[in-house]
């Protein structure tokens, strides 16, 4: 099978692979769309099981950051790297520089930022080789730095608009919550639900992380493999994708699923199975578009932190906007998005710009 019949390939524009042998550095960037502008997206550094899951992993990434900047209203395109991990090529910092300089090779198509197994300092030293990067620590009252509080603000806005839809109110006060995975973004948004009065049930592979909120709010710890099914309201998975899927659906108890993690879904399909089980979907790019937002304005630069809040904001007003789309229209909420995504691109790409606000889904 060829790149192009790649079942994920979905007329990307470019796929880039870099191998530099003096540092051990094996990375795929693939860039979606440029349409409305570069593409951005986020290095994940990642251990696969082959290679194949690498190019599929980056190919699912890179479209879906060209959704998350559509919908969330940015000048940019979508694109994605990944780094694949090896025990025999550490990381180090003459490995994230040799990424520097495959990003700076692009010529600015695509601009980079910090993802799973990607940290701030490792970004600043990619920083060192090229100037396409954002998500750095900004100085005063500018846009910018780390972008997962960001994030879990918009999946905490967005989650109570979803518990609006289907459970009848936004508030989370007794609310039984099921968080999957407490790293960085699942941190500060399990103390947003804890401040809000929900009931937390956790889990995550790395004691750390727990640790981390166990210390500091009342949970309910549970292995990694039981989240998914725990009795909950709202499922919120906040790790890596692909969990939602003929297998896992049918064991689901909770009502609605509102997460930061990307491609949730494991394939189309399993949104039909959501809504046949009675389950409201946050479509995963629409609700955790915070921190790319953050990133985006950082890197466009003149933009406050209040600026970043007030576009943040209007995550839960489209997703309201989406799951009444899904209702009248008798079809999934993730068919719903992508089809808006779609259509604000295919519209740049024609000369007639749109925006996700005045868009009509019919």
């Amino acid at each position: 099978m060829s790149v192009f019949e790649h079942p994920e390939f979905d007329h990307h524009e470019a796929i880039h692979f870099f191998d530099d042998a003096s540092t051990g550095l094996k990375a795929i960037i693939a860039v979606s769309s440029t349409a409305l502008g570069p593409a951005a997206g986020g290095c994940r550094r990642w251990r696969y099981a082959s290679d194949a899951d690498a190019l599929t992993d980056v190919l699912r990434l890179s479209r879906g950051m060209t959704y998350k900047n559509a919908v969330a209203g940015l000048p940019f395109g979508g694109g994605k790297a990944v780094i694949l991990e090896d025990a025999a090529s550490p990381k180090s910092p003459q490995m994230l520089r040799a990424f520097g300089r495959a990003v700076d090779s692009l010529g600015g198509r695509y601009i980079t930022a910090e993802d799973v197994g990607i940290t701030i300092d490792d970004i600043r030293i990619v920083r060192q080789e090229t100037a396409y990067v954002s998500g750095l620590p900004q100085s005063g009252e500018h846009a910018g730095g780390d972008p997962s509080p960001w994030t879990a603000q918009g999946v905490f806005l967005g989650l109570r608009a979803a518990a609006k839809t289907r459970l009848g109110s936004d508030s989370l006060d007794g609310a039984r919550v099921a968080v999957q995975g407490v790293g960085s973004v699942g941190l500060h948004l399990c103390k947003l639900l804890a401040d809000a009065g929900a009931n937390l049930v956790i889990a995550d592979i790395n004691r750390e992380n727990l640790s981390r909120v166990a210390n500091t709010m009342s949970v309910t710890e549970v292995a990694p493999t039981e989240i998914l099914f725990a009795d909950v309201d709202i499922l919120v998975p906040c790790a890596l994708g692909n969990i939602l899927s003929a297998q896992t659906i049918p064991r689901i108890k909770a009502r609605v699923i509102a997460g930061a993690a990307n491609n949730q879904l494991s394939a189309e399909i399993d949104g039909e199975r959501l809504v046949e089980r009675g389950i409201l979907y946050a479509p995963d790019y629409v609700i955790n578009a915070g921190g790319v937002i953050s990133c985006a304005r950082e890197y466009l630069g003149h933009s406050s932190e209040d600026q970043v809040r007030e576009e943040v904001n209007r995550i839960p007003e489209r997703l309201t906007k989406i799951f009444a789309d899904a209702e009248r229209l008798n079809r999934p909420t993730n068919k719903i998005a992508d089809e808006l995504a779609r259509r604000i691109v295919a519209n740049a790409s024609n000369g007639a710009p749109a925006t996700p606000d005045t868009l009509r889904i019919a």
